[in-house]
């Protein structure tokens, strides 16, 4: 407009701006506004600004938390001594297009603690002999619920370990086993008194009860597969690797934490005490 003006009252004037290209002008307008904002949106005063960290920390909490809304996330920064307006949460939190959702991994760890395992394993002793050894964990925290050992698994036998492992009042919801023979009528009719529910794996498919299956191949390669057994006493003995596994051994699937969690220890000298006489061993601060 101001060009058009100026030609209307001189028309010469477009020999004095035959050095200056119409792209030049247009430029020289995108820089002038580029200035001007930048200078319009230099802070002068009011709210101050949210830190990068504390920003990404709503992020991090809306991400991990999808069921959790500002309020919410608001009201955990406080009890953390982050002082940070509810409003600046909303700002920073993560949009979803669709409704909040809880995933798969979360879905299976609340249904963990309701379900158990049981397997057995054989073990040979020193005069050839076959012992059977037979494991019961709880899938909430990996946790050994029961050992047993015997030579002769009974239906009978199995299921008063069953009751001795998990008692009338605790008993889990669920048990997961494999198709054994030595799983009769007698061990059924314990559990559906128990108000325990029954699932066997299909047959031949191990797979479907991958918790006791490794919880056995840990128990062989760091235990058995060490030692020869010379009886059922004996073999009881070593299964107290039990405790050393539920309270000790430290296992990838928890974030390097024993299944009953053990307590950080920063202060006094490392004491070492074998397990096992010697095969593993526990180190503590004292």
């Amino acid at each position: 407009m101001l060009f058009a003006g100026v030609y209307r009252l001189a028309p010469t004037v477009l020999n004095a701006l035959a050095i200056v290209k119409p792209e030049t002008v247009i430029k020289w307008h995108r820089a002038g506004f580029r200035s001007y904002w930048s200078w319009k949106s230099l802070r002068g005063g009011g709210r101050p600004t949210v830190p990068p960290e504390i920003r990404k920390l709503i992020r991090e909490l809306s991400i991990a938390n999808p069921l959790w809304g500002a309020p919410r996330i608001h009201g955990e920064l406080l009890k953390l001594g982050i002082d940070v307006g509810q409003t600046s949460v909303a700002k920073y939190m993560v949009r979803r297009r669709d409704p909040p959702s809880q995933g798969w991994r979360t879905f299976l760890r609340n249904h963990a603690d309701g379900i158990a395992a049981m397997d057995m394993f054989v073990v040979p002793t020193i005069s050839f002999r076959l012992l059977y050894g037979l494991l019961i964990m709880g899938h909430g925290r990996r946790h050994i619920l029961w050992s047993g050992v015997t030579a002769h698994p009974t239906a009978e036998w199995i299921a008063n370990q069953v009751t001795e492992a998990c008692g009338w009042e605790q008993a889990p919801r669920y048990l997961i086993r494999d198709r054994d023979g030595a799983y009769g009528e007698v061990f059924i009719r314990r559990l559906r008194s128990m108000g325990i529910r029954d699932r066997p794996t299909s047959p031949r498919s191990p797979w479907q009860n991958a918790y006791a299956e490794r919880l056995i191949g840990s128990i062989r390669r760091e235990c058995l597969d060490h030692v020869v057994v010379f009886g059922e006493r004996h073999l009881r003995h070593i299964l107290s690797y039990m405790n050393y596994h539920n309270k000790i051994r430290t296992h990838l699937s928890l974030e390097k934490d024993a299944p009953i969690s053990r307590a950080l220890e920063l202060a006094g000298h490392i004491l070492c005490r074998p397990i096992l006489g010697g095969l593993h061993h526990q180190y503590v601060r004292i």
